[in-house]
């Protein structure tokens, strides 16, 4: 079981793709562990062994980073084909339709957005004489957004069948529309019970500390011995359970 929980993490790992922007996150996480070290065994030298929990931490957090970014994506995608919908109806292709929402796109979420990216992917895919339909599948694929995968599969089977586009794409906006309206109320709702989460994350920290600074040797018998060691380590492992479970029930995917 140990064997096999291991082996998932190294393979998020192996999948997660890292790069220079991430480091101000992985000093973050760093300092995190130093004071994790100090606190709960009074040793900065414990850090050095708590460090592969950095790499852990980190993974966790780009793919909580990627989960909003996809999110995003599927807003900004609903708006895109909004834009492409209102091309179709001034008697644009659907090729040239694309092309318009990217211009309409750059104006409402500007150049560096997400949207504007697999858009003019999907624009240059068309100057290369690539299918669209193919292009707005690779999208789905490779962003691993449920919306556009969906989309892709529908607008696949109606480009080659010669399906009323409008109508599909008009349909389609409605029901990422919905979906979204419903993720938009859950966040609301959880709003207030995600922020207690996250002071309730820093809390023992904060306890812990507090003592250490007001009654200072209050904590002496919890370290360099082994039951301080045992003791400090079982709570490090809660709250460590504790967090990932946290982050778990407030990830809530519809």
């Amino acid at each position: 079981m140990n064997f096999t929980i291991l082996k998932s993490f190294w393979q998020r790992v192996l999948l997660c793709d890292f790069s220079i922007r991430d480091l101000p996150l992985f000093l973050r996480n760093v300092i995190v562990m130093i004071a994790i070290g100090k606190l709960f065994y009074g040793s900065y030298g414990v850090s050095v062994i708590l460090s592969p929990l950095c790499l852990f931490w980190l993974v966790i957090q780009k793919e909580k980073k990627k989960r909003i970014e996809n999110h995003e994506l599927g807003v900004q995608f609903k708006d895109a084909l909004m834009s492409v919908s209102t091309a179709q109806k001034a008697g644009y292709s659907i090729e040239n339709s694309f092309a318009e929402a990217g211009k309409d796109m750059k104006l409402l979420y500007g150049k560096n957005s997400p949207i504007c990216r697999e858009l003019s992917k999907i624009e240059l895919g068309i100057k290369n004489n690539i299918p669209i339909e193919t292009m707005i599948k690779e999208l789905g694929v490779t962003s691993k957004n449920k919306d556009i995968e969906e989309f892709a599969g529908v607008f696949l089977v109606a480009k080659r069948s010669g399906g009323n586009m409008t109508e599909i794409i008009e349909r389609c906006v409605n029901v990422i529309g919905k979906r979204i309206a419903v993720e938009n109320e859950i966040d609301v709702l959880i709003a207030a019970k995600r922020m207690e989460a996250q002071i309730m994350e820093v809390v023992p920290f904060g306890i812990i500390a507090y003592v250490g600074f007001t009654n200072p040797g209050f904590l002496n018998p919890l370290y360099g011995n082994p039951l301080g060691i045992s003791v400090m380590t079982v709570c490090l492992v809660i709250y460590i359970a504790a967090y990932l479970m946290i982050e778990k029930i407030i990830a809530i995917e519809v």
